[in-house]
């Protein structure tokens, strides 16, 4: 009787490592990628000396902010500045009004409230086209005040 040889199994594989050329690699992406970055950063125009939206007045600053030419939440804000924070607090409404080329459409309301410390902020969801402009729009003691129009 004859005995069988023995099985031989192949070798396993090395056990895997990192490369040092896979390190270098990773390296270098990541170098790349941070040079990018501070490129863009770089190359981008410098913010505009007042915020965009926003109109000045007299005696302060009229602010509309949200996502121009599509549906969203837009924020009116009234700050008042300088020696006119001081002269007590005033009530204000504060709203929007849109326009396409074929029509202006009459202001939609936040709502109206009293300013605290010199500055009041009110809300809301507007709906627009994306062919729309739109501006933020104050009233106090009936006068009316407006910003330009912001268009998408």
């Amino acid at each position: 009787m004859s005995v069988p040889a023995p099985r031989r199994t192949p070798a396993a594989p090395p056990a895997r490592r990192p490369d040092a050329r896979r390190r270098v690699r990773r390296a270098f992406v990541a170098a790349a990628a941070l040079c990018l970055v501070a490129a863009t950063a770089a190359a981008a125009p410098p913010a505009p000396a007042a915020p965009t939206g926003c109109g000045d007045l007299v005696r302060g600053q009229l602010c509309l902010r949200g996502p121009v030419g599509s549906d969203g939440t837009y924020t009116a804000t009234y700050r008042r500045q300088g020696a006119a924070a001081g002269l007590g607090e005033i009530s204000v409404r504060l709203g929007y009004q849109r326009k396409n080329t074929r029509i202006t459409a009459f202001p939609g309301w936040f709502g109206t409230r009293h300013t605290r410390h010199g500055a009041v902020t009110l809300s809301g969801r507007v709906e627009m086209l994306a062919d729309e402009c739109i501006r933020g729009v104050m009233e106090h003691a009936e006068t009316v005040y407006v910003t330009k129009w912001s268009c998408g």
